[in-house]
């Protein structure tokens, strides 16, 4: 899969996908791959004599809906069914930093450019970038997506999170966050009403 490179247009080879080599590029917020043929499989060459190569749209991942779960006695969260091909390529289960009763579920490579967007604008040798740093590796783990559509969530995350068995699962864009299930109906409320005083020209809001 292609990690997301924040370029305005740069060509990157060792993407894969199914059983050949793709190239990826973006424009905008659209990403595109051009993809060689398999038998091209390994080179560094993006045009090869023979091969067919043309471009598609990558989606990034996007995450909707609202589901109650429970873990099992192996702290397993089976992930619907209709959300799990976002997260065949790997999943990362991480602490959030705004939300201190809840974990993130994340694809591999969106929790990669998430991290990659939130360090950019810092100094590499600065305490704020080490803080964050820090963070972001010390409290995510690399997980996998079982057979059964299941990911096990770390018992140290969980004991972050102050979660229980059963669990509320959410769509949140690019990631799933998965909250202790009475935690979700005491804040749901909350988030309603500020989701409403949210917008344009607001103080936490984008101007117009």
């Amino acid at each position: 899969m292609c990690r997301p490179q924040d370029a305005a247009c740069g060509w990157q080879s060792g993407c894969r996908w199914g059983k050949s080599v793709d190239w990826c590029c973006k424009v905008g917020q659209t990403w595109y791959v051009a993809r060689s043929e398999p038998g091209w499989m390994g080179s560094s060459r993006l045009f090869q004599p023979g091969s067919t190569t043309f471009a598609v749209p990558l989606q990034m991942a996007q995450f909707r809906g609202y589901y109650d779960n429970n873990l099992d006695a192996k702290n397993r969260l089976t992930i619907p069914a209709k959300l799990r091909n976002q997260l065949v390529d790997g999943v990362v289960v991480a602490l959030p930093r705004d939300a201190k009763h809840c974990l993130a579920i994340w694809s591999t490579a969106e929790f990669e450019a998430y991290a990659e967007r939130l360090l950019e604008g810092l100094h590499p040798l600065s305490s704020a970038y080490a803080t964050l740093e820090r963070f972001l590796h010390a409290y995510s783990n690399d997980v996998e997506l079982d057979a059964a559509g299941r990911v096990m969530l770390p018992a140290k995350l969980i004991e972050e999170a102050g979660l229980g068995r059963e669990v509320s699962v959410i769509g949140a864009g690019h990631r799933l966050e998965v909250w202790d299930r009475e935690t979700w109906r005491e804040h749901g409320p909350d988030l309603r009403a500020g989701a409403r005083d949210v917008g344009p020209g607001t103080l936490d809001g984008h101007t117009a």
